[in-house]
């Protein structure tokens, strides 16, 4: 009798364990948590299954009628009592919870929640899902916000916001459900990106894993590449410059010809650029041709110097190049007109805290002072993932990019993993395989788009295939951490117009650095059709 009292008790405890550990209407409203230094809960709505969540705000915004019950938490951060700063942040708690918490970041200069990722990823999958607006309301590419001299606000940018947003989620999360987070992960692309190899650089407690694509990390390179970039055919008026139909119409078929093939089929697609000798000379123009066809010899040294690495005079490394593959989108990105405006807001408000600088007063020294003075402490750079990645903690880093990216070079996200790997070899007996894996996207632009299979559970993306570790990077990264299986390939899909209620067009794997994808034949639309090599 005694024993069948204990196994009613038993059962009754997990029963109301298991009450603890979800969510309801009544658990939303009803929710006060206990005294959080620095935090405040300004808001608490709750969404029943299939409601309409119409959220919005100058960075990211969402309006779908198709998620599970949650309940919407908006926080108000103290992030530097002195001088009066604070970031607003938003916790997102499915009423299924898995357990996990999911921190999204952010992309560009951007001020403002990421509602969008927060409803399209993190709820759908039952993540609690934190994001902030790293401090200040704004756009992606406005940094007016931080001048002039807006020094603490740069530091929230910088990290200060994204990690006192992690530490709030949490206590947040935990007394929201009354039980410990089991396991914490971060998702993130771009800005994003560098967020969360910062966090994992200066506070290897926060995660357990982090998921980020084509980071910019190291800003103070990014920027300046940037410029460079520009400056490679800008103005408009430049013998030098290059209209969106050169680009599309002239420039990329034949990077096409040259280079599409390479790979095993003729597809639209580079797999491997890295494998293509680009030669723009075969575009010049010849007596008597129709100079819409062709390039001028100006413009021919013009492609030389943006498919080419950049180097100071003294030939340090800046930053990588554009890779041949992503022709359709680099006048969107660093060589169109008008330019990309937020590397020269980096250099007015961040850096110079000049608002008359103009690009033609960039200069090299405005490398070394960038690094000297590092702005908000944004780069992300350190090699030694060591606190992170080496036991107890075992930390785990899952890394993409697009081999046509249009803002970043993908050579900045190879730089750094190498970089990694270096130091890991020479100062550990850690193999990077076991805890840093960078996955390469042929044909994708900056974090998605592009003719690729540019959807595989990244920030900013179409849904993937399924959920599961096989389609989609995030539950790959919960398969390595928590069971100990790492993934080799990644298999993406690319819908119909990047819509996915118009179906599946085709699906390939995403290979491991340094190995590529390619065709081993079959149907091509296939991703049994291709392998790693």
């Amino acid at each position: 009798m005694a024993l069948l009292l204990l196994a009613l008790l038993a059962h009754i405890a997990l029963g109301l364990a298991a009450t603890a550990a979800r969510g309801s209407r009544s658990t939303c409203l009803k929710f006060s948590p206990s005294h959080i230094p620095g935090v405040s809960v300004t808001a608490k709505t709750y969404f029943p299954t299939n409601a309409t969540v119409d959220i919005s705000n100058i960075f990211s915004s969402i309006n779908t009628t198709g998620l599970p019950a949650f309940c919407r938490v908006e926080l108000v951060i103290v992030t530097n009592a002195t001088a009066g700063s604070f970031a607003i942040t938003e916790a997102w708690l499915p009423d299924e919870w898995n357990e996990r918490m999911l921190t999204i970041g952010n992309g560009g200069f951007g001020g403002g929640v990421a509602v969008s990722d927060l409803g399209g990823t993190a709820i759908p999958q039952g993540f609690a899902g934190v994001s902030t607006n790293t401090g200040h309301n704004s756009s992606a590419v406005d940094g007016t916000w931080a001048g002039p001299h807006n020094d603490n606000a740069i530091v929230d940018w910088g990290w200060r916001a994204v990690h006192l947003s992690v530490l709030a989620g949490k206590e947040i999360t935990e007394q929201y459900y009354r039980r410990s987070i089991k396991k914490s992960y971060y998702l993130g692309c771009s800005t994003g990106g560098r967020q969360g190899l910062k966090e994992i650089q200066l506070f290897p407690e926060s995660f357990d894993g982090i998921v980020v694509g084509s980071p910019a990390n190291w800003m103070t390179h990014l920027q300046p590449w940037s410029i460079h970039m520009n400056l490679n055919v800008l103005p408009a008026t430049s013998p030098n410059f290059m209209t969106r139909d050169m680009w599309v119409n002239v420039i990329g078929p034949e990077v096409m010809r040259q280079c599409d093939e390479l790979d095993g089929l003729k597809d639209g697609i580079i797999n491997d650029p890295r494998a293509c000798s680009f030669r723009p000379e075969t575009l010049t123009c010849r007596p008597g041709q129709n100079t819409s066809t062709c390039l001028s010899a100006n413009q021919i040294n013009a492609l030389h110097r943006i498919y080419a690495d950049y180097y100071e005079a003294d030939q340090t490394y800046v930053f990588g190049g554009y890779f041949p593959g992503g022709e359709n989108a680099f006048f969107n990105g660093l060589v169109g007109s008008p330019p990309f405006a937020l590397p020269a807001d980096w250099f007015r408000f961040f850096l110079l805290n000049d608002t008359q600088w103009t690009m033609e007063d960039y200069n090299a020294t405005d490398i070394t002072l960038g690094d000297e003075i590092n702005p908000g402490q944004s780069n992300a750079i350190d090699p030694d993932l060591t606190a992170f990645v080496a036991p107890p903690r075992n930390g785990k880093v899952l890394h993409y990019v697009g081999w046509a990216d249009q803002l970043i070079s993908p050579g900045n996200s190879i730089h750094y993993y190498e970089t990694v790997h270096e130091f890991t070899l020479g100062n550990s007996t850690l193999d990077i395989d076991d805890f840093y894996r960078l996955f390469t996207v042929p044909g994708m632009n900056h974090c998605a788009g592009g003719q690729a299979a540019n959807a595989f559970g990244g920030v900013s993306q179409p849904r993937p295939l399924s959920f599961d570790p096989e389609h989609n990077i995030l539950a790959a990264m919960v398969q390595w951490v928590e069971e100990g299986i790492a993934p080799s390939t990644v298999i993406g899909v690319k819908y119909k117009n990047d819509d996915v209620a118009e179906g599946v067009q085709f699906t390939r794997p995403l290979c491991k650095y340094p190995s590529t994808v390619r065709f081993k034949g079959g149907d091509p639309n296939s991703a049994a059709s291709f392998t790693c090599a």
